[in-house]
């Protein structure tokens, strides 16, 4: 006989939040059964509207709020509600750093057993405006081109002249480019009957240099007017360094496809995360908040806990920004990525700083660092900073294996950090300390840097 659950769909009921969840919506329980309502926040009483259930959750509606949080704030974006960008604007600052902390906390409690001391969020003095990249969807109304966010779970695009956690410039570019190819009739790309020409303008920006790369992404190899298009946007954009096209001539969600050519100007812009000097191409991966950024390596930096004398492995090392970084005090920094084109980054990043104590090797992290064991490079200290799957299987074998002395874990995911320091637990290591950092403000993303010693 099947459970009859506590709510039925279209109940109207009063709820008290107890959490949020990944996405931003309140988390509510009726007799344990939880129920996810958007906007709402913890603490709150509210009448809500049952629309949909499951076996397990049910989702609701919110009618009314009784008793609001005193955290509690106004969105400041005029389209918050429907843009999926951010999840948090209606909650002040003080309790996003505290809604992040509790979540670090929570997930390595329940998740993976782990009873260590998690450190108060580490936030921004001005927790707006830090995107360092856009990337715009287009489209068109009314016969020209919109541009702007997904509407929440649709492909639906809100234009938007400006994003408020994107840095001001990048929103003005957009603007321009937009107008430019609106006067020169490029037409929007249609993904339900795969035509038109524009499916994205990106535009990256230095925080330090202030140097700007425009990329228009089309599903045509050619871009009508081009020469013309890129005229006006030379000169229309001061800082103007790299306009690049990039086709992608693909069904698919992903915005960049495998040609990328320069149009006009330099192939990368630079800019810098503390002192060290980074090169930036249409596809590389770079940190999109680089004030955060520092942060965050700085405090891997006093984790790790560098003498000068250590031999130091970076797993999944992008294009070298952590490894360059460790580099400066360590003996020698061996780092391991497995997109090509990021390791030719890494290593023109380290020329770039005259760093020669670096080594890049292309591959995944699982197979090199065990081969780089056999051949006896072992390492003093290992950093990973894994995407948000977590750690390969095989490489934290390998590093129970190998035994360095330290394990410096940089996170995007709190789940999956905490499944595998569960596993560096079982194997000997215990886990020191764990640091959030909001990398990502209004939204419910954050990063964490954890400290593990060999026992």
């Amino acid at each position: 006989m099947s459970r009859t659950l506590p709510v039925q769909k279209n109940d109207i009921i009063d709820i008290v939040f107890e959490d949020l969840t990944h996405d931003g919506s309140g988390v509510a329980k009726v007799e344990g059964y939880p129920l996810f309502i958007p906007n709402g926040l913890p603490g709150e009483k509210a009448k809500v509207k049952v629309v949909k259930t499951n076996k397990n959750y049910g989702f609701g509606r919110l009618l009314e709020l009784q008793e609001k949080s005193p955290y509690r704030v106004d969105a400041p974006c005029p389209i918050y509600k429907e843009c999926g960008g951010c999840q948090l604007q209606h909650l002040s600052y003080e309790g996003q750093m505290q809604i992040k902390h509790k979540h670090v906390k929570d997930v390595l409690t329940r998740i993976g057993k782990i009873n260590t001391i998690v450190h108060p969020t580490i936030g921004m003095s001005e927790p707006w405006r830090y995107r360092n990249k856009a990337q715009v969807p287009i489209g068109e109304q009314e016969g020209g081109l919109i541009g702007g966010f997904y509407q929440q779970r649709s492909h639906q695009i809100i234009n938007m002249e400006e994003c408020l956690i994107q840095q001001k410039e990048n929103d003005a570019v957009v603007k321009r480019v937009k107008e430019i190819c609106n006067q020169f009739g490029v037409k929007a790309y249609n993904e339900a009957n795969h035509k038109g020409d524009l499916r994205h303008v990106m535009v990256r920006r230095g925080l330090v240099t202030e140097e700007i790369m425009v990329v228009l992404i089309t599903r045509t190899d050619e871009l009508v007017h081009k020469n013309k298009i890129v005229d006006e946007i030379v000169n229309s954009i001061p800082s103007l360094k790299s306009i690049i096209h990039n086709v992608n001539n693909k069904k698919t969600n992903v915005i960049m496809g495998d040609t990328t050519k320069v149009l006009w100007g330099e192939e990368a812009i630079t800019d810098y995360i503390g002192d060290v000097k980074f090169a930036i191409s249409a596809r590389s991966f770079y940190q999109v908040n680089p004030e955060q950024t520092k942060v965050l390596y700085n405090k891997a930096l006093e984790y790790a806990d560098l003498k000068g004398e250590e031999n130091v492995i970076d797993a999944y090392c992008g294009i070298g920004t952590i490894s360059l970084f460790l580099a400066k005090k360590a003996k020698q920094v061996f780092g391991v990525e497995i997109v090509p084109q990021a390791i030719e980054d890494a290593k023109r990043n380290a020329q770039l700083n005259n760093i020669h104590n670096v080594d890049f090797a292309v591959g995944k992290a699982e197979e090199v660092i065990p081969d780089w064991y056999k051949k006896g490079n072992e390492a003093d200290v290992l950093v990973v900073d894994p995407p948000r799957k977590g750690c390969d299987e095989a490489l934290l074998q390998t590093i129970l294996e190998m035994k360095p002395k330290k394990v410096v874990y940089v996170s995007c995911n709190p789940a999956t950090l905490a499944r595998d320091l569960r596993v560096l637990e079982d194997g000997g290591y215990q886990t020191i300390e764990v640091q959030p950092v909001d990398m990502f403000p209004q939204t419910m993303h954050v990063e964490c840097v954890a400290q593990l010693i060999l026992n």
